[in-house]
């Protein structure tokens, strides 16, 4: 049970009950045993109660403190203040005008009341929400004033595994008016919904529509042609609506023809973003270029997301395209964590350069380049486990089933603009560098730096693939399987270009397999080993994974899978002599 606390916002100790004996004679009946009226499914199991806030008071002040008036004055004072942080907050919201004013004029005082907020957001969940009440149980919380670090993580594997829908919301209960359910798939296949409800909505897609404005105002009339899956997953849907907000939309999904006739139909009057995924985009490009597409008649731009993308592909679109930007969100929270700005993409590519901006930004001897991205504590308060994983709190009393110090599993960093800017000032080069690229967007946010899964998976197409997937693929065939001793998955340049200084414009997913020392295989046989291999893997992701399935159906590059053989110990198994543990997720051509 949960530990007491000496000072807390809690009720005193439970009144004392004595359990005396039935006299002789005058036993009680024994109670008939009643099944209890099944519950709808929009109402979750009743909770414990807030947790770890009882107390025993010893004086006549503490007697005062923990009484049932002041206890009852202190939660709604909790409240109040909860909604009213939240209520400011919609005011920033109500016109893009108004969070771009925001983020231009953003300062750390700002991130402190934010860290409150999130504070105020876990311990209004205590007292209303049944799943946390049960998860901070268990974690044995005590309540302490003020302190965020206090309330334990969450996760999906320790929380939204274990608990319903219902539970996980206010007061248990699950409003269905206006909500919507998002899926995703894990590496199992098993389907995750996320519920939304249709305030969290408006502020998911205000938060988008605020930043897209922010990047292309003053560019004309703004035509979005939204290029994201709109079957499976959140971002799709979302991003339509969102944009509708501030421009003309068309939802495409990722269909080549329809982007092409509709850049025809519509002619070069408009400025176009392409929502997609990174690859897509690529492709898109490709298509354009070999129907002799007059790019210099138009004004495209690039809005990806799902996964990270490459400097390598995004100069190789940027050839074509105004710009390319990425964003960063997860199906888990929301689509809206953040997003590249004209700074980040700035930054980054220095970091590719300059070795000694490398190891002040990044520190010594890290040789990943991560994904940069600025965004707002306001709405998404971000921390770091002590492994260095993202912890979301979504802070919005709006959000329908809250998200509360939630590890997301990417390995991640978090910079102060003003630290950014304190480093970039070592050096006139830098200093120059910096204020010119953030000269027409003027963000003041912090940075969000994400290394990428830190649970061993890749994306490609915007579906999640995932090493266990790999090994049951290969193994699907037992006489394949007899053959391999193991395997590593990577994305690599597979391109034209490979191999020839272009790097990150078309990559795929490698599967690597080291063949058995004992193997006999001849090159028909192993070209006949490579090709059931991928046939597994293929068809095994497309039974288990609907994200998978959902982009295979809208794009045959999702196929585009390469099985590669090698001799025991040779290529990636090189260095794996001695090594305990296998390495299922190799480096390759990813940065």
């Amino acid at each position: 049970m949960a530990q007491q606390a000496a000072s807390d916002d809690g009720a005193g100790p439970p009144a004392e009950r004595a359990d005396l004996p039935d006299p002789p004679g005058d036993r009680a009946d024994p109670p008939v045993e009643r099944a209890d009226p099944p519950q709808p499914p929009t109402v979750g199991v009743t909770g414990s109660g807030p947790v770890g806030m009882s107390a025993n008071p010893s004086t006549a002040l503490e007697h005062v403190w923990h009484s049932g008036g002041l206890r009852t004055l202190r939660r709604a004072s909790l409240r109040a203040g909860a909604k009213a942080l939240s209520g400011a907050y919609s005011l920033y919201k109500i016109h893009p005008a108004l969070w771009r004013l925001t983020a231009t004029h953003y300062s750390p005082r700002m991130g402190e009341l934010a860290r409150l907020h999130a504070w105020m957001t876990c311990q209004m969940a205590n007292l209303h929400v049944p799943a946390y009440q049960r998860h901070l149980d268990e974690h044995e919380f005590t309540f302490r004033w003020w302190d965020l670090d206090a309330f334990p993580t969450t996760s999906k594997d320790s929380y939204v595994r274990r608990h319903g829908e219902a539970d996980r919301c206010w007061h248990g209960r699950l409003r269905t008016r206006g909500t919507i359910v998002d899926e995703s798939s894990g590496s199992s296949g098993t389907p995750f919904n996320w519920v939304r409800g249709r305030d969290e909505l408006a502020d998911i897609h205000r938060n988008v529509a605020g930043f897209t404005s922010l990047a292309h105002r003053g560019q004309g009339p703004l035509f979005v042609i939204n290029a994201y899956s709109m079957g499976a997953w959140a971002t799709g849907t979302n991003t339509g609506i969102a944009m509708a907000k501030i421009a003309m939309v068309k939802n495409t999904g990722p269909d080549l023809a329809k982007i092409v006739d509709t850049l025809e139909h519509f002619g070069p009057g408009f400025t176009y973003l392409v929502t997609a995924y990174p690859p897509f985009l690529k492709d898109l490009r490709d298509v354009l270029d070999a129907r002799g597409f007059d790019w210099s008649a138009y004004r495209l731009h690039g809005l990806v997301g799902g996964e990270a993308m490459t400097e390598g592909l995004r100069d190789y679109c940027e050839q074509r395209f105004a710009s390319v930007r990425s964003g960063y969100g997860a199906s888990d929270l929301t689509i809206g964590i953040g997003g590249e700005t004209d700074l980040t993409v700035w930054l980054r590519k220095q970091l590719l350069a300059d070795e000694e901006l490398r190891e002040a930004v990044l520190g010594p001897g890290e040789a990943r380049t991560p994904m940069i991205f600025q965004y707002n504590p306001l709405e998404t308060y971000l921390e770091l486990s002590p492994d260095d994983e993202l912890i979301c709190t979504l802070t919005s009393t709006k959000v329908l089933a809250p998200k509360l110090r939630y590890n997301i599993g990417d390995e991640a960093r978090l910079l102060p603009y003003d630290e950014l800017q304190r480093i970039v000032g070592g050096r006139a080069e830098w200093a120059q560098g910096a204020a010119a690229a953030s000269a027409r967007e003027r963000m003041r946010l912090p940075m969000l730096f994400v290394y990428g899964r830190a649970d061993a998976t890749i994306s490609f197409m915007g579906a999640n693939i995932y090493p266990q997937d790999i090994e049951n693929g290969l193994y699907a065939d037992e006489g394949a399987a007899a053959s391999i001793a193991a395997f590593t998955l990577a994305l690599e340049d597979c391109g034209p270009d490979a191999g020839a200084g272009a790097t990150g414009i078309h990559q795929q997913p490698v599967v690597h397999v080291e063949l058995r020392e004992d193997h006999d295989l001849d090159e028909t046989a192993r070209r006949r080993l490579a090709a059931s291999c991928r046939d597994g893997i293929i068809d095994y992701l497309t039974r288990v994974s609907r994200d998978f399935a959902q982009s295979l159906e809208e794009s045959e590059r999702s196929a585009d899978l390469r099985v590669r053989l090698h001799e025991p110990g040779t290529g990636p198994f090189a260095d794996a002599g001695g090594r305990i543990k296998r390495v299922y997720l190799h480096p390759g051509g990813t940065s």
